[in-house]
């Protein structure tokens, strides 16, 4: 199975942290985020990663060939960072016409999660973790195990299971994103590609069982190294 990390934004709600650093490269304990994530896929059992850069590109590839993880890794530029859609679809030709995980670069989820994603052939599917407060999130609409739709930020959420960003595809997702136009926006929303395989019964929900952690703001770094403290 492999595996693309989309690594190609700012990260801007990081402040200075970002200024001269791409936010995956972001220090955990010592380790740069974007190790954790490798780690954990290798455990999984992926064996071939895709990452599409962007922003301060040259630091994560220096930073990988410094590190030199077990785990093969090739580089996909962004070179207009116009959304989630976008970034996927510039991975086909690596994709290679086989079926792949997405994961983001400020998301860090559990061997055991990936594992259980990676078991679902034949459909998409989207992890979902059930929340406190899903109205902060993309609330996942379900039915009998299938997804139906997303709902953005909704005031009154029809579910408390929200949209992690960890996904499988078939590669019937690239034809939906051929058809996905901007959103508001002005980006390519991976979200609205899944809407469309929604409407033709292709996408299941498969819920996060151990853990999901997010490096979204400078507030969550402690937060991520008591967790991840043996």
């Amino acid at each position: 199975m492999k595996a693309l990390i989309l690594a190609a934004g700012r990260g801007t709600r990081m402040n200075h942290l970002t200024d001269d650093m791409p936010k995956p490269l972001i220090k955990i304990n010592k380790r740069a985020f974007l190790d954790l994530i490798l780690e954990n896929l290798s455990v999984a059992g992926i064996d071939d990663v895709g990452i599409v850069v962007g922003y301060k590109k040259e630091k994560i590839i220096q930073h990988l060939k410094d590190s030199e993880p077990k785990i093969k890794t090739r580089f996909i530029e962004q070179e207009e960072q116009l959304g989630t859609g976008h970034a996927i679809k510039m991975a086909k030709e690596w994709s290679g016409g086989e079926d792949f995980i997405v994961l983001m670069g400020d998301n860090l989820y559990s061997p055991k999660d990936i594992k259980n994603i990676c078991r679902e052939e034949g459909f998409c599917c989207v992890a979902g973790y059930e929340h406190k407060h899903p109205e902060n999130f993309g609330v996942l609409v379900i039915n009998k195990g299938r997804l139906e739709r997303i709902v953005e930020k909704p005031s009154s959420p029809p579910s408390n299971m929200i949209n992690t960003g960890l996904y499988r595809f078939t590669p019937d997702i690239f034809d939906a994103l051929d058809r996905t136009k901007k959103s508001e926006r002005d980006e390519y929303e991976i979200t609205d590609a899944i809407t469309m395989l929604c409407q033709k019964q292709m996408v299941k929900v498969v819920k996060i069982q151990d853990y999901w952690l997010n490096l979204g703001c400078p507030e969550d770094i402690p937060k991520l190294e008591k967790f991840l403290t043996p």
